[in-house]
């Protein structure tokens, strides 16, 4: 067996009692009941992950993980792919988005290579950003698969392995992307597993015109038609139109569920990632917490398809882990909720009269 069965193998629901725990203590706290909403399905989801009325939720890190598309050679980007590497650069130096919005609720970035088209060693070997490269970008999905099955599951291996390594000094992870090109991948992804139509499903990515978006169309569907892939088997999908850097998402929503730890699932590629997780796990599913919705068209059919409501909407569409990180402000309110307000009987409020 190897580590990615052993991972799935090891995935089980939230903790039903726990849950119940939760929600007695919720429907008793001081205000009219489940005044405070979708923040108290949150905690009470947070009690069922962790097995706690105390759930950990202090030290996050937010994984963002880089990987190179040969589908960029079909111009459905509006950036080159040398961006890809310079922006992973600019990761290590703090310059990008995801660094801000991470320092302001004090997680950590983590900068995955997992496939790359430029030279990244300086970067590794001083561990700024972690080895993980499956290959120097994938192939062409227009013209055939992404990459093979053994590739597919090397990738999953490897994003399991980052949540195993940071599991100790971690309680909630967040995902992120980097990936000039990703967004058509992903939307293949989104057709074939919620079974939608690439025009449902497919969006503008970097900011594309209408004409480069009917090219998008045809490209996604193109993809499709070539390479066939089995919406029940997520290895398949993920080899056939996937990437390296989704694979490597993937692996880490399974290996912090295996682990039993929240995950907050970002944008339009992390939620392909989740889609491809929960194919080979749907258990996993119970430890996904959506973080946002994007304003890439497809977005919200892929949380219907996981049955999950986005914590916020606020028209992003950057990736690289920014609604995960922002999301975690909510987690930690949602925390608060269950451990720092009083029950009525704690305070001695009168409750309201039947």
């Amino acid at each position: 067996m190897n580590l990615l069965e052993k991972t799935i193998e090891s995935i089980g629901p939230q903790d039903q009692e726990w849950r119940a725990k939760a929600r007695e203590r919720l429907e008793q706290l001081t205000m009219p009941h489940w005044a405070l909403g979708r923040l108290m399905d949150l905690a009470e989801d947070l009690a069922g992950m962790s097995r706690s009325m105390q759930p950990p939720v202090k030290r996050k890190a937010i994984v963002t993980m880089a990987g190179d598309h040969g589908v960029t050679a079909e111009g459905i980007s509006k950036y080159s792919q040398a961006v890809t590497q310079q922006m992973v650069h600019n990761f290590v130096n703090g310059g990008a988005g995801i660094n801000a919005l991470a320092g302001c609720i004090g997680a950590r970035v983590i900068v995955v290579d997992m496939g790359v088209a430029g030279d990244l060693e300086k970067l590794i070997q001083t561990g700024r950003v972690v080895a993980g490269s499956i290959g120097k970008g994938t192939q062409n999905i227009a013209a055939g698969p992404a990459m093979s099955r053994e590739q597919a599951i090397r990738s999953l291996e490897a994003g399991i392995a980052v949540a195993l390594e940071h599991d100790s000094s971690t309680d909630v992870f967040g995902t992120g992307d980097m990936g000039i090109g990703n967004t058509t991948p992903s939307a293949a992804i989104a057709a074939v597993i919620t079974g939608l139509p690439p025009a449902e499903v497919t969006g503008r990515g970097t900011g594309i015109d209408d004409d480069q978006l009917e090219h998008k169309l045809k490209v996604v569907q193109r993809a499709l038609d070539v390479n066939k892939p089995d919406p029940t088997d997520g290895v398949d999908v993920l080899a056939k139109v996937g990437g390296f850097e989704i694979g490597g998402l993937a692996g880490l929503i399974l290996g912090a569920a295996s682990r039993r730890k929240p995950i907050l699932i970002d944008g339009f590629i992390s939620t392909a990632a989740a889609l491809i997780a929960h194919t080979l796990a749907p258990a996993a599913s119970d430890f996904m917490i959506a973080a946002h919705r994007s304003e890439e068209r497809g977005h919200r059919a892929m949380h219907e398809h996981l049955g999950k409501e986005p914590l916020l909407d606020l028209n992003m569409r950057l990736g690289e882990g920014t609604g995960a990180a922002l999301a975690m402000h909510l987690v930690d309110a949602a925390r608060a909720i269950l451990t720092e307000v009083s029950t009525f009987g704690e305070a001695s409020v009168s409750e309201a009269e039947e």
